[in-house]
């Protein structure tokens, strides 16, 4: 019997997808507004009441973070992405302008090629269809190898509600033989019209390099400032839970405490209480010895674990309550590994003079691998919480709330999303929250409101100029001139 290639099997895979879903989609592009709600709503009522079951078939799979909070994340993706979206109009003209004489048509993009992480696994998924099919696109799912069955799961619970409710058999689907090579495919394949990718930095590049149009997100080393006006008690709270949270596995998770000096001290025992765990450095340095590769890169099997058992494994005898491990530093870049991005349950601390010095810190760790992704403030005096907005390289400014789930919409006003852009400073194309506004186009239809001017119906007289003769001789003086400085 012969074997077949893994990469021909996830290449023809791709092209078996895009193909079937450029067809589905030629036939959803048509769909009225109210059979695109249709399969929306079931696609989100179906997910919504698969939540846990995901949620479990992601932690057994991955290895990572925490089963209810990945239920949450699921809940979150499938209801509250939802109702963000339900009433957006995403067919036929959707604006019209009486006195500008326009009128606004949606258009959608075609097949979407989706890249997922295996942090955030089925949520992502299920958002990722739930914005696409909105929008009356197609979407073909190229999930992380580690995550393939979880995340196929979901995908295939999506579909079989969508065609359900009227939608073609193909729309949505996801990719089961994987690799590199299959990806790449699905990415450069000529029915793909745009690529929406969650992951970590070689994805995203590796999808800005097809030359097609892309949302991607990139890394979020997010500091969290503590001003003296904050509400202590409600920082110390918020910080350890929102790190702790599905063992920071969403890339908005808070990655150093920038405290105010006045506060620090008080900052510390609070969050101690929490259940903080703050390093000695001789603890700090097996940390870094125990997440980082000698290249700066994490490993991969310390992601998404809690904090006792990274305690155990790097010989730190810590409570048994213990839900985040804080480690004490000074420097901030490739000298020191604990300033970077740790998605698992490591928390960097600094401590500042005044609200400049913290501004300063918090600018130097989004600079060091995380421009333009988040930063969350906690402080009651509005004119740090401006200077903050105003100030800082980052598009998510959470205040006063947990930077994982107020970043992605959940406890703040911003569109609910599972794609955070990092804007024109961070590698993408927007800094917004992607959401199906993203994934169509819009068309305008525009009516004459003045008249041209006369001038331009008037026929012109011929250009008045060089002759033919006249520019072959300017041409012949410059060749000759670039000729004689060669010559020299």
């Amino acid at each position: 019997m012969t074997e077949i290639d893994p990469d021909l099997a996830s290449i023809q895979e791709a092209r078996d997808l895009a193909s079937r879903a450029y067809q589905a989609w030629q036939f959803w592009a048509k769909a009225s507004q109210e059979q695109v709600d249709r399969v929306c709503a079931a696609m989100s009522a179906a997910a919504f009441n698969a939540a846990e079951r995901l949620g479990q078939l992601a932690h057994d799979e991955t290895g990572y973070g925490v089963v209810a909070h990945k239920r949450l994340k699921n809940e979150f993706a499938a209801q509250n992405v939802w109702n963000s979206i339900k009433d957006i109009k995403t067919t036929g003209v959707i604006h019209h302008d009486p006195v500008k004489k326009i009128y606004e048509i949606a258009w959608p993009m075609g097949v979407i090629a989706a890249l997922t992480p295996s942090t955030n696994p089925t949520s992502t998924v299920i958002y990722k269809i739930l914005i696409a099919v909105k929008a009356r696109d197609a979407i073909v799912i190229s999930p992380h190898p580690s995550a393939a069955r979880c995340s196929y799961e979901a995908a295939a619970l999506m579909a079989k509600a969508a065609e359900e409710n009227g939608a073609p058999a193909g729309l949505i689907a996801c990719m089961q033989h994987l690799s590199l090579a299959g990806t790449q495919e699905l990415m450069n394949h000529k029915n793909i019209a745009l690529i929406l990718a969650t992951g970590g930095t070689p994805m995203v590049r590796a999808a800005h390099s097809t030359g097609k149009p892309a949302y991607g997100v990139g890394p979020g080393n997010v500091p969290v400032y503590v001003d003296r006006s904050a509400d202590i008690e409600k920082a110390a709270r918020y910080i350890v839970a929102s790190k702790s949270f599905d063992c920071s596995t969403i890339c908005a998770t808070e990655q150093a405490v920038v405290a105010d000096r006045p506060i620090a001290q008080h900052l510390r025992e609070l969050m101690i209480k929490e259940g903080a765990y703050f390093t000695t450095e001789a603890q700090s340095e097996k940390l870094r010895h125990l997440l980082f590769n000698p290249d700066g890169s994490m490993i991969t099997s310390t992601v998404g674990k809690p904090a006792t058992y990274l305690a155990a494994l790097a010989g730190i005898e810590v409570p048994s309550g213990t839900r985040v491990l804080v480690t004490p530093l000074k420097r901030v870049g490739k000298e020191e590994p604990l300033s970077r991005e740790k998605l698992t349950t490591v928390l960097g601390w600094y401590e500042e003079e005044g609200w400049e010095a913290g501004c300063e810190r918090c600018i130097e760790l989004i600079q060091f691998g995380g421009r333009g992704h988040s930063l969350v403030i906690h402080a009651t005096d509005e004119k740090v919480i401006m200077e903050f907005g105003l100030e800082k390289p980052v598009f998510r400014i959470s205040v006063n709330t947990m930077s994982t789930l107020g970043a992605i919409g959940l406890t703040t006003g911003v569109y609910p999303s599972l794609t955070l852009g990092a804007g024109g400073v961070g590698g993408s194309i927007t800094g917004d929250n992607i959401t199906t506004y993203h994934l169509f186009n819009v068309k305008r239809l525009a009516y004459e409101l003045t008249p041209p001017p006369a001038a331009a119906l008037i026929p012109g007289s011929p250009a008045e100029g060089l002759t033919a003769e006249a520019v072959e001789r300017v041409v012949r003086s410059v060749v000759e001139e670039i000729l004689a400085i060669k010559n020299k």
